[in-house]
């Protein structure tokens, strides 16, 4: 339940969002995971996507649709840790809209992998306990 989610973001949908069915599309629904998970990473755990020794690298990804929203809607993107291994971590995001419903749930795996090797890495320091924070009991 959207209760659940212990990090919250409010984006405003865009004009561009709608497609021809009068929604905003699926894909959309997966950048703002995306974008959400990518964003907290870098301003709350400090991660630096750019200069870090490691990358995240999505490896599935997922999303059950509840209920349309449309512009000019906005989205309140919840986010969580479902599942938080040694080198992998499971986003779990709810999506709402502004006034309440729920038009989305969703996963998102990352694994850790050094930038070169491209081989699993431990996810360690301020981005693991940052995690840590929002792994759901």
């Amino acid at each position: 339940m959207t209760g659940d989610y212990l990090y919250w973001e409010r984006v405003p949908t865009r004009w561009k969002d709608n497609d021809v069915y009068g929604h905003v599309n699926n894909v959309v629904h997966y950048s703002l995971m995306d974008t959400v998970i990518n964003e907290w990473m870098i301003r709350t755990a400090g991660f630096d996507p750019v200069r870090s020794d490691a990358v995240a690298l999505c490896v599935e990804s997922h999303c059950v649709y509840k209920a349309e929203v449309s512009f000019p809607d906005t989205i309140d993107v919840g986010l969580r840790v479902g599942r938080l291994g040694r080198s992998s971590v499971r986003w779990e995001v709810g999506m709402r809209r502004g006034d309440g419903t729920l038009i989305a749930e969703g996963h998102f795996v990352h694994v850790f992998v050094g930038r070169d090797s491209r081989r699993p890495v431990e996810i360690t320091g301020t981005v693991r306990s940052e995690m840590e924070k929002l792994v759901i009991a």
